[in-house]
């Protein structure tokens, strides 16, 4: 089978580097360019990034000696891939424009970005959870005029640890959810090398977060109708967003009422225990076998030890107990980076790839 020759915009950034190390050796696509500004462009990879390399794990090689490109000359890019993941750090604005842009060249976008998040009929997919959203693309291919160039985005890399616990408990009628995440600095693309101020500290405020982790889930849990995804109007979400001095991984205290009878707790454990979507029964390269963990022990996820579970790709959840207020209370985690960011947008690009809306130009 040949690969799928993608793009990597913005491949300097946290984000970028993490698409790297996830594609460096990936069975369906191989990175044919890595882009960045026009300050990189011109450079090999391993100049551009210099001492910037963020991630524990060493760069590939393979990329060290690519020379970057300027990801603005979008038709230059375009005539070497088949698609391009977009990870940039530019104003919303300027997003939109570059990534309608890519698209209207015929080059997909799978984007990491927020900019496109509300644009109506772009996908914003959980692949586990809502890739029937894939239907909106050929209305969206429709107003931008192209045949294959579309633009498609992962969430918020905060809503990813909670929004798989609670979804399939809709069906029993979720009322209300509070919601309090505590997010690794690497959300924020730092280390604690060039951010010293995050040690041994809290910050209690992460500009824009809470109204997206209030938002996104509604979208996702949406329906397409006419051409556009229709938001869902509830449950209704509350919620606070903390920094905290942790390398990656965000962790999510979650509490839910039910309008009717709510579920037993076996029922609860026993869904989350069988909860699996389209990249599990396709086997997905990037999927995790075990979507959602449980852990028993009251101490148990800690973002230090559980974060990489399943390769980072999976959710762990524990401490499911009834609440004096709520129905119920339970904590969640996921790896920011890996399936709240890259290896979110990595995986939504294989069922892309699988469902065929990516092919070779």
């Amino acid at each position: 089978m040949s690969k799928l020759k993608c793009g990597i915009i913005g491949a300097t950034g946290m984000v970028g580097q993490r698409f790297i190390t996830l594609l460096a050796d990936h069975p369906y696509f191989e990175i044919a360019v890595l882009a960045a500004s026009a300050s990189s462009a011109g450079k090999t990879y391993g100049e551009a990034v210099g001492s910037r390399w963020k991630l524990a794990q060493p760069m590939p090689e393979k990329v060290r000696d690519m020379v970057v490109m300027d990801a603005s000359k979008v038709e230059e890019v375009s005539a070497l891939v088949d698609f391009v993941f977009c990870a940039v750090n530019m104003d919303k604005a300027a997003i939109l424009e570059l990534e309608d842009a890519y698209a209207k060249a015929e080059t997909p976008v799978v984007s990491n970005n927020s900019a496109n998040r509300w644009t109506e009929d772009v996908p914003m997919v959980v692949p586990e959870i809502n890739a029937a959203h894939f239907d909106v693309i050929e209305a969206q291919k429709k107003r931008l005029g192209t045949k294959r160039g579309f633009i498609a985005v992962k969430p918020n890399c905060s809503i990813q640890s909670f929004v798989p616990a609670v979804t399939p408990l809709l069906k029993f009628g979720v009322d209300k959810i509070t919601v309090t995440t505590f997010q690794a600095i690497s959300g924020a693309g730092k280390t604690f090398t060039d951010w010293p101020e995050m040690i041994d500290n809290v910050i209690p405020y992460i500009g824009g977060e809470e109204q997206k982790t209030e938002k996104e889930p509604l979208k996702i849990w949406g329906k397409v109708e006419d051409g556009s995804i229709v938001t869902a109007t509830d449950p209704l979400i509350t919620a606070q967003c903390i920094r905290v001095p942790v390398s990656d991984g965000h962790l999510a205290a979650v509490y839910i009422s039910f309008k009717g009878e709510k579920p037993s707790k076996e029922e609860i454990l026993d869904i989350w225990k069988n909860f699996k979507g389209e990249p599990q029964e396709l086997e997905l390269p990037s999927a995790p076998k075990q979507f959602i963990t449980y852990f028993e022990e009251d101490n148990r996820p800690q973002t230090g030890v559980d974060r990489t579970i399943e390769g980072g790709m999976g959710i762990s959840v524990g401490r499911l107990r009834e609440d004096t207020m709520f129905d119920y209370k339970f904590v969640c985690l996921s790896h920011n980076t890996l399936r709240g960011a890259a290896g979110g947008a990595v995986l939504e690009a294989e069922l892309l790839y699988r469902k065929g809306y990516l092919t070779a130009k």
